[in-house]
């Protein structure tokens, strides 16, 4: 008994400050976590409302309810937000509650820089939102700012312009953060091979970060100098190529999608042992699976332009290398279905997700590779085939396994159990319209429909009223899941300490909710 006081005391002496100062000054991972996780369900929803203002007007063919140069602005936006508002700050949330107690660790590394990289975050996307209600509107280029449209943005470019250099700097200080802390706190014993794979994803994501964002930065700096200091970098009537500008981007692009669903990966692995009761199958070749993914993925860039023009032989390496891709993806999948081959599954929510992302981001994989193949995607290209593609990966692939992860660690952070039963009507609802939603993108896609427009041909009329239907159901099922957190949060229900009974791991050693500061003694891993 004596021992649970000193516990319960030393909880109170070392606990949080309170008040508003607690979140604006703290250093706590568990803290800066959940600030994280709640700011990318803000931007979910607000970056969700614009891609329904996209699927209202897209609804019936003709220019219905918004003016096109505000169609264009919300579909720039909406990626934006998405990308740089939601996914990655809900991965670096994850990542900032999971790695040190995964790894045994007191806390992140550099506490302080981990405060500032949240709250730049706020006021980038503030800036960003506010060109919206500037005169001449929000960036209205497409999130990937191609010049000469994008040069033409007016008030609002310097503002978007900086507010992606500040989100570039928050990505890049949480990068720094995650590697300071996987290489140097690790527990007695962990090995680099003895890590979860959540952690080795988010290590090999961090790398891939640092190593992409300052060409991002590069990119949109000499946008900048072209709008306003009289530069001709992407210039074509001044000597400059707005086909660089392409090269540069994609330089950044491609390895960012990498670094949107490597933690996916992890998460996936995380949660399908845990529910089948078995350990994950080939853990080795996971980890360089995940590896050479990211190596390849800074040599497929100009897959994305195929049709500017390039020499021959270009356009072939850039084809197998974008093909070579498939392989270590496939060696993943192989390993997740073989982990749950005669396993004893139970299908709790979480598992559900999993299992639903392996499904569905293998087919965003086979579509991605059907536009990997050159003559192929002259056919594809800049169509809404282009756009199923990348949301069945980004949005059942990215987006699903946040919300496993959510459904899996959210006991563990809070000390109360979910509703499972209203978690898995949150599941099959929003599969459901998932589908409804991007699975007709590709019908319309491969019969020509053009993408990033606000009117079509009336051919493609009943496909895109399903996409539509199907959009507006995604995103009232997400309100459900709002309800389920919050419902969650005000429950007596407790938890126990290892809420699943096939979760493995150090995490599963600490209480729910996990004390203040956690692993002050640092575990020993045999």
């Amino acid at each position: 008994m004596s021992t649970n006081i000193d516990k319960l005391h030393d909880d109170h002496d070392h606990g949080p400050s309170g008040g508003i100062m607690r979140w604006i000054t703290t250093t706590n991972h568990k803290d800066i976590g959940t600030m994280y996780l709640w700011f990318s369900l803000i931007m979910f929803f607000i970056g969700g409302l614009m891609a329904l203002v996209i699927r209202a007007e897209l609804f019936q063919p003709g220019l219905q309810l918004v003016v096109p140069g505000f169609f264009n602005q919300m579909t720039t936006m909406h990626a934006l937000v998405m990308i740089f508002g939601a996914v990655m700050p809900a991965f670096v949330g994850l990542a900032n509650w999971q790695l040190p107690i995964m790894i045994g660790a007191p806390d992140m590394a550099l506490p302080r820089l981990n405060n500032w990289s949240f709250w730049i975050l706020p006021f980038a996307f503030t800036m960003m939102l506010s060109t919206l209600f500037m005169e001449s509107g929000g960036p209205a280029a497409g999130w990937t700012l191609y010049p000469p449209l994008s040069l033409q943005g007016g008030d609002s470019f310097p503002f978007t312009i900086l507010s992606i250099h500040m989100l570039g700097v928050s990505s890049i200080l949480g990068a720094i953060n995650v590697i300071a802390t996987i290489l140097n706190m690790r527990a007695p014993g962990m090995t680099l091979m003895k890590m979860p794979i959540f952690v080795w994803t988010w290590l090999i994501t961090a790398f891939l970060l640092i190593a992409s964002m300052p060409v991002l930065a590069g990119a949109v700096t000499m946008l900048l100098t072209d709008k306003f200091f009289g530069t001709m970098f992407f210039t074509a009537s001044g000597g400059g190529d707005p086909v660089m500008f392409q090269h540069i981007f994609w330089f950044f692009g491609h390895p960012e999608v990498y670094i949107l669903i490597l933690p996916a990966f992890g998460i996936v692995s995380t949660i399908i042992p845990a529910f089948s009761r078995k350990r994950l199958f080939g853990y080795d070749s996971m980890v360089y699976a995940t590896a050479s993914i990211a190596l390849l993925s800074f040599i497929v860039w100009a897959h994305h332009m195929f049709t500017v023009g390039m020499p021959l032989a270009g356009e072939i390496f850039f084809m197998f290398t974008t093909m070579l891709i498939a392989i270590p993806t496939g060696v993943k999948v192989f390993n997740w279905v073989a982990t749950m081959w005669r396993g004893s599954m139970t299908f709790e929510t979480p598992m559900l997700f999993a299992i639903a992302f392996i499904v569905l981001f293998t087919i965003g994989g086979f579509s991605g590779l059907m536009l990997a193949m050159v003559p192929a995607d002259f056919q594809y290209h800049d169509t809404y085939f282009v756009v199923a593609h990348f949301h069945y990966v980004l949005v059942p692939g990215a987006v699903f396994a946040i919300m496993g992860a959510v459904y899996y660690w959210l006991p563990k952070w809070t000390g109360k159990m979910y509703n499972e039963g209203l978690g898995k009507l949150h599941f099959w609802l929003t599969t459901i319209f998932v589908n409804l939603t991007f699975f007709p993108m590709h019908f319309v896609g491969l019969a020509g429909m053009p993408r990033r427009i606000p009117d079509y041909a009336v051919q493609f009329a009943d496909f895109n009223a399903i996409a539509s239907v199907g959009a507006f159901g995604f995103g009232l099922s997400q309100l459900l899941f709002v309800y389920i957190l919050f419902n969650t949060l005000k429950k007596d229900v407790t938890a126990e300490d290892k809420v699943w009974e096939g979760a493995e791991g150090l995490e599963w050693t600490l209480s729910s909710p996990p004390p203040y500061h956690s692993f002050e003694k640092a575990p020993k891993v045999d």
